[in-house]
């Protein structure tokens, strides 16, 4: 198990910052900050970055101890600012999406510089892209690519392993995830989304390729189906699948670690408890994904909410998440749950941070290269999770 060193001076005190936050002034990236400066550990070398240097000093001026803090100009139209960016830093944490359009530069310089980087990506197509093109430079300089440290995806692949540790070892294993939440989003997360549903045949392609890249799993087995909505009597809803990223991020932690069993197969579902709204949010999703191929329509329904906006802190304080899971193995079944507030935004900042954090300070695998959120830090961002008021807890056990 990982130990926690938050105290503790890291290896490469040669870079000035410990982390660098990358799209500092947008909204996650507003909230990230303050929280960084509200937690951080003493000693803690940090900085924020951007394009515009007038709107990142008045965001330090706004944080507690910001004096402290550095301000680095940084623009992902401009390469060499991201190069210097990644070479001045531990741990590079971005917010600046759709990834797929501004992200692949970011991700190069901080796998040639040996830089751990971490985003809120909730795109497939961009995570397997980088995977190609980028995971055998980030093995060859030490760099961790971890991808998805927000809502998408680290209460589902974090609560995935919390469900599988209570499970026997060496034998096959189900989990299944139930989602439900109270909130609402922002600019930016409707314009990836609408971005996403406008890309499935380049998604396709990306995962067909990666699919052809990565290594083989041998003598054991990984399976994530999408399965069909159905009502699930063991949480008295109604569940459908949700083809998010989040089992993809599953998948491969499961691959990684042989904690999970020789057979283990993982479903994500959103949990609803009335059939009509259930019905009304499948046709929701599919005419938005119908939507979003007509490009005119496209571009007014992200006119609707631009990025850079998102809910108001009332709004955000009435919200929630639960991710309940049942796992099986070998005769043994575990109810789970992971549950915390606002799940895209405020608890999106506090898990991005603290997994920042966590790659900067703590005694985690020796791992390398392109790596989820288990992989890289599982333990010890469990810990720390728990300890800003994020619960994982067993619910029961037969």
């Amino acid at each position: 198990m990982s130990r926690l060193k938050t105290t503790d001076r890291p290896h490469d005190t040669d870079r000035p910052y410990d982390i660098v936050l990358f799209g500092a002034t947008g909204f996650v990236g507003t909230l990230t900050a303050h929280y960084l400066a509200a937690h951080a550990p003493a000693g803690l070398r940090w900085a924020v970055a951007g394009r515009d240097e007038s709107r990142l000093e008045r965001l330090r001026a706004e944080l507690p101890g910001g004096e402290g803090v550095g301000v680095l100009r940084a623009d992902v139209r401009e390469p060499a600012t991201l190069r210097s960016l990644a070479e001045h830093a531990r741990v590079v944490a971005t917010t600046v999406g759709p990834y797929v359009t501004y992200g692949e530069d970011l991700v190069a310089a901080c796998a040639e510089a040996g830089t751990d980087y971490l985003d809120l990506t909730g795109e497939p197509e961009f995570v397997d892209l980088v995977y190609v093109r980028h995971d055998a430079r980030a093995r060859e300089t030490g760099a961790r690519l971890v991808h998805a440290c927000g809502f998408d995806s680290v209460p589902h692949d974090l609560g995935a392993y919390f469900t599988v540790r209570q499970l026997p070892e060496g034998v096959p294993l189900t989990v299944d995830g139930f989602v439900t939440a109270d909130a609402s989003f922002s600019g930016g997360t409707l314009a990836s989304v609408l971005g996403q549903f406008a890309r499935g045949g380049r998604m396709l392609a990306a995962a067909r390729d990666r699919a052809r890249h990565e290594p083989r799993l041998l003598a054991r087995r990984v399976t994530t189906p999408l399965g069909a909505p159905r009502y699930a009597g063991e949480i008295g809803a109604w569940a459908l699948p949700l083809p998010t990223i989040d089992p993809q991020i599953v998948r491969r932690s499961a691959r990684s670690l042989d904690r999970y069993g020789p057979d283990f197969r993982y479903r994500h579902y959103a949990a609803v408890r009335h059939l009509p709204v259930a019905a009304g949010a499948i046709a929701a999703t599919g005419a938005l994904a119908g939507a979003a191929q007509l490009p005119p329509v496209r571009h007014w329904l992200s006119s609707r909410l631009r990025p850079g906006d998102g809910p108001t802190p009332e709004r955000r304080a009435r919200s929630w998440f639960r991710v309940r899971f049942i796992g099986e193995g070998d005769g043994h079944r575990v109810y789970t749950e992971v549950t915390g507030g606002d799940p895209g935004y405020d608890e999106t900042a506090k898990m991005f941070a603290e997994a920042a954090l966590s790659l900067a300070f703590d005694d985690n695998p020796p791992v390398s290269g392109q790596v989820t959120t288990v992989t890289a830090m599982g333990d010890a961002l469990t810990e720390r999770l728990r300890g800003a008021g994020i619960g994982f807890r067993v619910v029961a056990e037969r």
